[in-house]
């Protein structure tokens, strides 16, 4: 006779991002008690968990406004910087999360589950090298851990779909088939972070993990929404050379304006999405391998673009928002 595994009560940080939603909802329906840090003035979540307010970059908050002294068994954090820009990505995929870790230790915290990102594998850029500082500290800390490295998420992969409904074509850097991904919707992605937290095999381990399906193009993802919208297809092919030309201008203008070195980061963060693919990557063979990048869930981009299409949902992309 099986017996369901004892609550866990569980301190989430990034709660109020659509991932962290779902990731919240998840935890609440397997039972855990789960206790929010979130920024003043958040409205409730659409579930069962109690919000605390306090500032994730602030040490003295965390521990008064957040932990409080309390027992808990594990941290999972969605938390992410927002743009990706250097000074954010260290203080919040880097800082913050390293003062959590502090934090949870001193108060026996035993697990802890860290949402990340597959980008990170091929690191460029400001906020993957964040990231990979935080993951290791992690790994170096001695609780159990779960580093999961999503592939690509439905709204980031989304920001077309007006364009088409107004006539306009779908943009493609390159042929369209430089890049490819295996989508994971939120509610798939907020469930396999839950998971973590019971499953042995998902414990101590660093995770890639994208949707069920094969893996899609660009180009591919154009057609479907053409097809959807049933309207002929209509392409425009950006050259990738336009973002090196972007870059180096900005790169030029940023030695004497820190707002337009700033703007030259998230160029350089367009372009890395422009030319790698949200795979896992073969250091022996130098290729993306959508083959040994797993799969998990049920809900396909494809499903996600006709619900769109249809009107049935809409994508907060925020930070998301490229097009």
């Amino acid at each position: 006779m099986s017996t369901q595994p004892p609550a866990l009560r569980v301190f989430v940080l990034g709660a109020t991002g659509t991932i962290g939603r779902a990731t919240v909802a998840a935890l609440s329906a397997q039972g855990h008690e789960v206790v929010c840090l979130v920024r003043p003035g958040t409205t409730p979540l659409p579930c069962r968990a109690s919000l605390r307010f306090g500032n994730v970059t602030d040490p003295a908050s965390l521990a008064r406004d957040g932990f409080r002294g309390e027992s808990f068994d594990a941290i999972v954090s969605c938390l992410a910087s927002r743009t990706g820009a250097p000074q954010d990505a260290w203080a919040i995929d880097h800082k913050a999360h390293l003062d959590v870790l502090a934090a949870g230790r001193r108060l026996g915290v035993r697990q802890m589950v860290l949402l990340s990102a597959i980008c990170v594998q091929r690191p460029k850029l400001a906020f993957q090298h964040a990231k990979l500082a935080f993951e290791q500290a992690l790994i170096d800390s001695g609780l159990i851990y779960s580093i999961v490295r999503p592939t690509a998420y439905f709204k980031s992969l989304s920001g077309q779909v007006n364009r088409l409904k107004a006539g306009k074509p779908f943009l493609l850097f390159g042929d369209g088939a430089l890049t490819a991904c295996k989508p994971i919707s939120d509610d798939d992605l907020g469930s396999f972070l839950a998971d973590c937290l019971e499953n042995p095999a998902l414990q101590n381990r660093i995770l890639p993990i994208g949707g069920p399906g094969p893996a899609v193009t660009p180009r591919q993802q154009g057609e479907e929404l053409f097809r959807l919208l049933d309207t002929p297809p209509k392409f425009r092919h950006v050259p990738v050379g336009v973002l090196d030309g972007i870059i180096a201008v900005l790169d030029g203008l940023g030695r004497i304006s820190p707002k337009l070195k700033s703007k030259a980061e998230l160029a350089r963060i367009g372009r890395y999405y422009a030319t790698e693919s949200m795979l896992v990557f073969d250091p022996a063979t130098g290729r993306y391998d959508a083959d040994a990048t797993p799969s998990t869930g049920s809900d396909t981009l494809f499903q996600h673009y006709a619900r769109l299409v249809r009107g049935e949902v809409a994508d907060d992309r925020g930070a998301h928002a490229v097009f």
